[in-house]
């Protein structure tokens, strides 16, 4: 059912995905009790990785995308700030403190960073539900203030990558407060009231990841065609026009591997 449904809407043009959207947006927020009554993985502010047994193998591999990190960070200062992709970002720090390199945006690939990156881009995709990956750069005295995700269609995963300090490096997800580790997993339901820190002189790095709710059928199919069509609606295509400019103006003089 959910393959057949978004083989249909990939022939919407974008003015209908977006009156799509919204109506879809005002069937699912009514709704979003049910979503949390019928998730497999219960409602709750921390997930146990433990069962998702992607999040093993990433955590098995976190060297080999540190490696691709340390040659990410060289070309930092040209990274694109994530307020200037996500309008929904907006105040939650100052500009330049929290930085980004995408690979997956609501599902559309970056296929220039997925280049320079070959071993995560790859080993993002083996996730179950992947539809957001990047780096996830917190430059040092940073703190994003607390904020909730407006769709409960998705979960968040983070994979430590560059902590410079466990204690003072941190996320609080409700009334529990946790802290990154390199090479651990974390995963919670951002529709919790959320906040995260470095309080540190160093910068702070995660595998930063948003990955499809379980869902029996056939709230999987409408969520999935949700996620689909946010991707291509208004909501979405300024912030991945931005990171097409950025990406094209980071080709002259870090050209992608294969490209």
């Amino acid at each position: 059912m959910g393959t057949s449904l978004l083989q249909t809407l990939r022939k919407v043009p974008r003015k209908i995905a977006n009156r799509l959207t919204m109506l879809l947006f005002a069937i699912l927020l009514p709704l979003e009790r049910t979503l949390f009554r019928y998730s497999l993985v219960g409602h709750t502010e921390l997930l146990d990785a433990a069962r998702f047994p992607w999040a093993a193998e990433l955590e098995a591999n976190w060297h080999l995308i540190r490696a691709e990190l340390d040659q990410v960070l060289l070309h930092r200062d040209s990274a694109p700030n994530y307020i200037d992709l996500s309008d929904e970002a907006a105040g939650l720090t100052e500009r330049d403190n929290w930085k980004s390199f995408f690979f997956f945006a609501y599902g559309v690939p970056v296929p220039d960073n997925c280049a320079r990156c070959p071993d995560t881009a790859r080993l993002l995709q083996r996730i179950e539900g992947m539809k957001s990956g990047f780096f996830s750069i917190m430059m040092p005295g940073t703190h994003l203030k607390p904020h909730r995700g407006h769709f409960a269609g998705v979960l968040r995963y983070h994979l430590g990558l560059r902590i410079p300090d466990v204690e003072a490096c941190g996320l609080r997800v409700g009334s529990h407060v946790v802290h990154w580790e390199e090479g651990k997993s974390l995963i919670f339901d951002d529709t919790f009231e959320h906040e995260a820190w470095n309080h540190t002189s160093g910068i702070r790095v995660v595998l930063f990841v948003d990955f499809a709710r379980p869902l029996p059928q056939p709230l999987a199919a409408l969520n999935h065609a949700m996620i689909w069509l946010v991707a291509r609606s208004s909501v979405v295509q300024p912030g991945i026009a931005r990171l097409a400019d950025w990406n094209r103006r980071l080709a002259a003089h870090w050209p992608a591997r294969g490209r």
